[in-house]
């Protein structure tokens, strides 16, 4: 089914971006460097919401941790409702 596929690549683009996204603010400083512009613009539509319900613990942000499990949930319901 078409749209099983595509929440399927949706949510493993989704995932994936976030997590670059999470290695590269320990390696990269630089706000203006284009990598981390475009993975900012990708992911800050999952995240920005959902750092007003996540709490940080120190200087640990847990939100992108929190937004990959929802995102991992919500394909694993699609595929069972919908079938793979």
């Amino acid at each position: 089914m078409i749209f099983v596929r595509f929440v399927e690549v949706f949510t493993d683009i989704m995932i994936a971006a976030i997590f670059v996204r999470v290695l590269l603010s320990w390696v990269v400083s630089d706000p203006r460097n284009p990598l981390v512009n475009v993975l900012d613009q990708i992911t800050e539509p999952i995240l920005g919401p959902l750092r007003r319900f996540v709490p940080r613990l120190g200087m640990f942000d847990l939100t992108p941790m929190v937004a990959m499990i929802l995102l991992i949930a919500i394909q694993q319901m699609v595929i069972s409702f919908y079938g793979s």
